[in-house]
């Protein structure tokens, strides 16, 4: 087998090796393999890391070392680390961020940054005291519809910025998978409007240029869960879909079986941890919302009205930016429906399809003037061809402006916080309130 080009400047190592974690395996291994070199990697579960030394080796590249969790700062050293690639859970993204900055290394993660507020104290103090370099990987700012409607933004051609209103549907299957995995437990990944609407929350911060500063918001558990499958007839007598008679007829069951990938990844590797991806949606345990409504204040006196619901017929967003000299309106259905029955599209029973017909619609209304449908074309590829954007971005050096970095990262953060204490205390929350600073 040969070898990454040593002379390659950055030296990377993966901590967290689940199904995200696959993306930079095989972009280090593949299609950036001499930009960046794949050195290490770390997770408390060896069966996992065993399953990326495999992408690693059918690329016909020698296995990486292998550590678990407790040794993560004796691989920074052994390996000569240049960077981490956080891909844990995100309650532990602020543990690994901050021992890699206090090593004197960077730090890319996945959203969220963190989970909750403690982390982002702790990340924005170890930056301060290193001056380290934090990369957040919100793809979707390197989707080209979302760049597009930036730059009319800043164009000026709807004037000063506003309103925003945003509404995000997830569909049956995307949907119900985080209410079957960790994501279900809020202590774990701050509920749907940290771990999923942080996404939502960077863009609307970066297209309009502002900050969060107080937030209000309504959240219930109101499709998923034991009482909820019960009242509305929904729900199955099993705890999991694996080798179970019961869910076999479920359509929100997920079926691991049927997945060499998720069979390899998770059924193979549950004797190390015990962790279940396959629970029953409308089981007990469940902890996060899957309605949520939210209203955001800025620093540039905008204000935002926000929906996300996990339980829709269809799944894509609505769009619309208000501003002194008119409005822009961006539409997208990712499907249009989704299908109870197994089909060449949904081949993993219970597992979402790849969003491969991508429809948008973008229309600039101008006071004054009749409405002007704008050209937009949908990227190929994971979040509207924003995945292999960004890796082209991170691995290729390239100075784009984009690129999110730690204080990105906490304002989306922020919003989801303060979001969830809403929820908690049925009052507004103020930002600098939450921080207890003077912000």
């Amino acid at each position: 087998m040969q070898h990454v080009n040593d002379t390659t400047p950055r030296r990377y190592a993966i901590v967290g090796t689940g199904s995200r974690a696959r993306m930079y395996t095989r972009a280090l291994t593949g299609t950036h393999r001499d930009q960046g070199r794949l050195v290490a990697l770390c997770d408390t579960n060896a069966t996992r890391m065993a399953v990326h030394n495999r992408i690693v080796t059918e690329a016909g590249l020698d296995p990486v070392p292998t550590y678990s969790a407790s040794d993560f700062t004796r691989m920074l050293k052994e390996e000569r680390v240049d960077e981490v690639i956080v891909c844990t859970v995100d309650r532990t993204h602020a543990d690994y961020i901050v021992a890699a900055l206090d090593a004197g290394l960077d730090a890319i993660t996945e959203k969220p940054m963190t989970a909750d507020l403690d982390g982002l104290r702790r990340i924005n103090e170890a930056q301060a005291r290193t001056g380290g370099r934090v990369t957040v990987g919100f793809n979707y700012r390197y989707n080209p519809v979302h760049r597009q409607l930036r730059d009319l933004i800043a164009s000026g051609v709807i004037g000063e910025v506003g309103s925003v209103h945003f509404e995000w549907l997830l569909d049956l299957r995307h949907g119900a998978d985080y209410f079957r995995r960790w994501h279900r437990d809020k202590t774990q990944s701050g509920g749907l409007l940290v771990h999923k609407a942080s996404h939502h929350f960077d863009l609307v911060n970066w297209w309009i240029g502002a900050r969060p500063t107080e937030v209000f918001s309504w959240g219930r558990l109101f499709f998923y869960g034991d009482e909820n499958g019960r009242r509305h007839g929904l729900a199955g007598d099993y705890e999991r879909g694996h080798d179970s008679p019961a869910a076999e007829a479920d359509p929100f069951a997920l079926h691991m079986g049927d997945s060499p990938d998720l069979t390899a990844l998770y059924l193979d590797a549950e004797h190390e941890d015990g962790y279940r991806r396959d629970l029953n949606v409308f089981g007990p345990g469940i902890t996060i919302e899957d309605d949520m409504s939210v209203l955001v204040g800025y620093d540039t006196g905008a204000r935002l009205s926000y929906h996300l619901v996990a339980y829709a017929p269809w799944e894509g967003y609505r769009i619309a930016i208000t501003g002194s000299r008119g409005r822009l309106e961006l539409d997208m259905t990712e499907f249009d429906h989704t299908s109870p029955h197994q089909d060449e599209s949904t081949p993993v029973r219970g597992m979402p399809a790849p969003k491969d017909n991508t429809s948008a619609r973008l229309v600039l209304r101008r006071h004054w003037q009749p409405a002007e449908e704008i050209p937009i074309a949908v990227g190929e590829g994971p979040h509207g061809g924003g995945d292999q954007v960004m890796l082209d971005s991170l691995f290729g050096g390239a100075d784009d402006g984009i690129r999110p970095d730690h204080a990105d990262g906490g304002n989306a953060l922020l919003t989801g916080l303060a979001a969830n204490a809403s929820i908690d205390s049925g009052a507004p929350v103020r930002i600098a309130d939450l921080l207890g600073t003077d912000r």
